[in-house]
């Protein structure tokens, strides 16, 4: 018989010989075998030859888009590529720039709440919006400028939303005319922008214009009665068009591609006036008319036969307002934090106007804007309650870092988030999205 004896006594014999009781054999422990792959060794060829997968750098635009994974990845490189005045109109807000800060934040303040054991093998994106479909649940919304991001401004975001199925808005301050965006995308469902002006005449023009390029659908921009203070702007010294100065030139010379793309290409132009030298500020409250009312909002409901949505909704009792003035449906934006610091967030005001158009029993289509950066945030928006989301700024990035193929890029990176949070939550389809799967924290 072997035995080992352990001792409790700290003080006692540790040896065997001197633990054990006489006569009985004591044998010591083995120590454990180690395992062949705990065990050193010269790693060979074969074993390393697989690891070995050393690519040629790529620097081509392609390849620079391809890595970008997220919209602020393309934000990165968009900056690295764009002058500051440029890139600081699209990336800046108003004042303090707190209403975009308190906009994104709160995308990011929500706990997602997925369902389990789920066949969600086949997602579909797919949606009906304003009366025709959307293979996604997104649309580009109108940007003014935008050839001054980037060379190929308004051509690239309809050509890219016409190949992704979904509706371009060309800004009344877009750098293209109306007619020129339907060539671009004949086969793309094209809306047009409309600042009223207090030249009636003139909005009237635009409208007749519109309508005759096969546009469907109409939006007015209602929260623009004068021009917010956008700060990096004044501070940059910003003009339409970008002028040349010692300023300007030293930024240039990081940055040779945009304004080589720049001075090579028509000068820009506007989808309503045909040139403007001046600030931004001047140009926009030239245009915009402070004495908007709902009548004005009757003359247009009058006047134009296609769709009208009306975009600067900020409270529930202006949704229900436009809608009793013929409005087919609201979109809930603070123009991108752009107009009045401290606004109202559209993503928090979402579910009471979606609980107040339910009681109206009002079909109007709830879109919403402002803060959106992720194929997340879309999801999130839509079962609160929107039908829709336009993005603004997530295009203007994959425009600034690529032109068209960055615009593409964006809707892939948009696409494939979706896809992924509807998986994960368990919904095959935009249908099955309720209040249920979203959880505002600290509500």
């Amino acid at each position: 018989m072997t035995q080992t004896v352990e001792s409790t006594n700290p003080k006692a014999p540790t040896t065997p010989k001197e633990t054990a009781p006489a006569g009985t054999e004591v044998s010591t422990p083995k120590a454990p075998r180690i395992p062949d792959a705990l065990k050193r060794r010269v790693p060979k060829y074969s074993d390393l030859a697989p690891l070995m997968q050393f690519k040629k750098p790529e620097f081509s635009k392609a390849a620079r888009l391809n890595r970008a994974s997220t919209i602020w990845e393309l934000r990165d490189i968009a900056k690295r590529r764009t002058p500051k005045a440029p890139f600081d109109y699209t990336d800046g807000a108003a004042e303090a720039e707190i209403t975009l800060r308190r906009a994104r934040e709160a995308f990011l303040n929500i706990e997602f709440r997925p369902g389990i054991l789920r066949n969600v093998s086949s997602i579909d994106l797919g949606t009906d919006i304003l009366g025709k479909p959307s293979r996604l649940p997104v649309g580009i919304a109108p940007t003014g400028f935008t050839r001054m991001m980037q060379s190929e401004g308004e051509y690239a975001g309809s050509q890219a939303a016409e190949a992704a199925g979904i509706p371009y808005t060309l800004s009344t301050m877009g750098t293209a005319s109306i007619e020129d965006v339907a060539e671009a995308a004949p086969n793309g469902r094209n809306w047009f922008q409309l600042y009223l002006w207090t030249d009636r005449d003139r909005s009237l023009e635009l409208i007749e214009r519109a309508a005759r390029a096969g546009n469907d659908t109409l939006m007015v921009t209602v929260d623009t009665a004068v021009a917010g203070a956008r700060l990096r702007d004044v501070r940059n010294g910003m003009t339409i068009p970008p002028a040349l100065t010692l300023k300007t030139v030293l930024d240039a010379s990081y940055r040779p591609a945009w304004w080589f793309n720049f001075l090579t290409h028509e000068p820009l132009t506007f989808a309503s006036l045909s040139r403007y030298t001046g600030t931004v500020a001047d140009l926009i409250n030239s245009m915009f008319d402070p004495t908007l009312t709902f009548e004005d909002l009757d003359w247009l409901r009058e006047t134009w036969k296609g769709k009208l949505v009306v975009k600067g909704i900020q409270t529930v009792d202006d949704a229900r307002k436009v809608v009793d003035h013929g409005a087919d449906g609201v979109i809930l934006s603070n123009h991108g934090g752009r107009q009045l610091d401290r606004a109202p967030i559209p993503f928090h005001l979402l579910p009471d106007v979606k609980e107040a158009f339910t009681k109206d029993n009002s079909d109007a289509a709830i879109i919403l804007d402002t803060g959106i950066m992720s194929g997340a945030d879309i999801i999130a928006a839509l079962a609160l309650g929107a039908d829709f989301t336009l993005i603004g700024r997530a295009y203007l990035y994959g425009l600034m870092a690529g032109g068209r193929a960055g615009v593409d890029r964006a809707l892939q990176i948009l696409e494939k988030d979706m896809t992924r949070t509807m998986a994960l939550l368990g919904v095959n389809k935009l249908s099955e999205l309720t209040p249920d799967h979203v959880r505002i924290l600290g509500k």
